[in-house]
């Protein structure tokens, strides 16, 4: 590989604003801010709005749209006659 053309993977915490979740990870992304960690060392901190600890599909609160027989219909329309 080529020396100097790869960004820099390094340890990272996100922290999700809504619920005050944060998760270390691996990143490549730059931040401005850092973070002590549980394991006593400073890691820069990303900021997300919406994480899996808030999102309505993972939080088990996700609610389907009925479609009201739009496939029905359009079969009806389209469908071999």
């Amino acid at each position: 590989m080529k020396q100097g053309i790869h960004p820099d993977y390094r340890d990272v915490v996100f922290q999700d604003l809504s619920s005050d979740f944060k998760f270390l990870t691996r990143s490549t992304i730059h931040a401005k801010e850092t973070i002590k960690w549980e394991d006593g060392n400073e890691y820069p901190l990303i900021k997300v709005e919406i994480s899996s600890k808030s999102h309505p599909f993972y939080t088990g609160k996700h609610k389907m749209a009925d479609s009201g027989g739009r496939v029905d219909k359009f079969r009806q329309k389209y469908g071999k006659k």
